[in-house]
């Protein structure tokens, strides 16, 4: 017993307010430098949108297929041991990202036509923080599920996505912004892109050093199976019950269909609305600087994106999920109409495009909670955690597949047409709304 006791480690507990906030933050900078960032860093150093969507949308493959040793996670060392490990490797891929930066020359860039040859050591580097930030998100999910009151996950649904959100203003405001800053004072891309790379490897290796003392070590954090040693047979075995458990679940396939389709229009837009921000008017864009992306984009767009988040998270813990989800649906899927009038219009005013960018992004945010706070619904159980990942991961494959199309059919329909087609997907939403909706318990999320 006192060998038991000289082994475990001290249980902390801590304000979650000190802990959430910078958590997710940690785990939504990795997330949108490798999903989003990368998109436009590709599109300004002129690699073709066909490749470009194709291989950025390949980078959601770890969070599609994280499920697979999502259990380990549960199995093996504990949720904070994950958080940590895999923010130290991180920080080292976003040094090496700094560091291995390609730099084509100017009239390569200017031609469009880029080889993305050039970028198979980036995108290396990027699969590497893509597969340790789909791990990091398993344990930091299931921490958060662990260490609250069901209440109080509902509550801070909408501060987890707050914060989840304000990494993406400094992924896609600020550090866009400092790109094309430095892109106008010295006309070199690549430069702008490396330096950018090295502030975001700054930040997060400061961030991870403060999680190493921040973050609690609370007494239901633990592994399935006890004791410093497993043996395969145990833990193949908690793998397995794990996955079989999930699929048993009633409601299976509605939950399947509704954690595909309900993002579906987004799937589509996001992976080709930075790309129409920067691209030429002769082609259909709006011809931003990157500096104008950075702000009217990544910083305001994502500033009511976070507002919308957090109004949402309010807002079903009130209510609880059934009665928001209608609502939720609703302005997920209306304001995708204001880039099919940034597309046809094509406006010069930055006022006119920021306000349009933000009637959408605060739709997205608000609609985005209902689905969020479904997959912490249909994950409850013993293995929430590998549940949870589990609909994350289905999550992951909703917006990779329609991403790996989205650069080529744009470049078939033009931009115009291509987000007229994103409307009429938005019937796909309205379907599965409606049959979640009649499944839900009534008293989910507020009691």
């Amino acid at each position: 017993m006192e060998e038991n006791k000289s082994v475990t480690p001290k249980v902390t507990t801590r304000n979650p307010w000190l802990w959430i906030p910078t958590l997710y933050f940690a785990e939504g900078i990795p997330y949108f430098i490798v999903n989003n960032i990368s998109v436009l860093m590709l599109a300004k150093m002129g690699v073709p949108n066909g490749q470009m969507a194709l291989f950025t949308s390949l980078l959601y493959l770890p969070w599609t297929i994280k499920p697979f040793w999502s259990p380990f996670v549960d199995i093996i060392k504990t949720k904070r041991w994950w958080v940590i490990a895999m923010q130290i490797i991180m920080s080292v891929a976003f040094v090496l990202l700094t560091l291995a930066m390609p730099k084509p020359a100017p009239d390569v860039i200017a031609s469009g036509q880029t080889p993305i040859s050039m970028f198979y050591v980036t995108l290396m580097l990027f699969v590497i923080t893509a597969f340790a930030s789909a791990t990091h998100d398993i344990a930091a999910d299931g921490f958060y599920m662990l260490a609250l009151t069901q209440k109080n996950q509902a509550a801070f649904v909408g501060i987890r996505s707050t914060f989840y959100r304000l990494s993406s203003i400094f992924g896609q405001g600020v550090l866009v912004y400092i790109a094309g800053a430095i892109e106008t004072k010295y006309s070199n891309i690549p430069l702008s892109w490396q330096v950018t790379m090295g502030v975001s490897a700054v930040i997060f290796c400061l961030v991870t050093l403060y999680h190493t003392f921040a973050v609690p070590r609370p007494a239901t954090d633990k592994s399935h199976i006890e004791g410093e040693k497993a043996s395969a047979a145990q833990i193949v075995r908690e793998f397995g019950q794990s996955f079989a458990t999930f699929f048993k679940k009633p409601g299976l396939w509605l939950a399947i269909a509704f954690m595909l389709l309900y993002r579906l229009p987004e799937a589509f837009l996001i992976k080709m609305c930075t790309p129409f921000l920067v691209a030429g008017r002769e082609a259909g864009g709006l011809g931003l600087s990157t500096e104008n992306v950075g702000l009217a984009y990544g910083t305001i767009g994502v500033l009511f994106l976070t507002i919308g988040g957090i109004l949402g998270g309010i807002y079903a813990s009130k209510v609880g999920l059934k009665k928001s989800l209608w609502v939720m649906a609703a302005c997920m899927t209306l304001p995708c109409l204001t880039f099919c009038y940034l597309a046809e219009l094509l406006p010069t005013n930055l006022v006119s495009i920021s306000v349009a960018i933000a009637i959408e992004q605060f739709g997205y945010g608000f609609g985005f909670t209902a689905y969020m706070l479904y997959m912490i619904y249909f994950s409850e159980g013993e293995f929430k955690t590998s549940h949870y990942a589990i609909c994350t991961a289905f999550m992951a494959l909703s917006m990779m597949i329609p991403g790996m199309f989205a650069g080529y059919i744009q470049e078939a329909l033009g931009y115009a047409n291509f987000f007229w087609m994103v409307i009429v997907c938005c019937i796909a939403t309205l379907i599965v709304t409606y049959l979640a909706d009649r499944k839900i318990d009534p008293d989910y999320g507020h009691k």
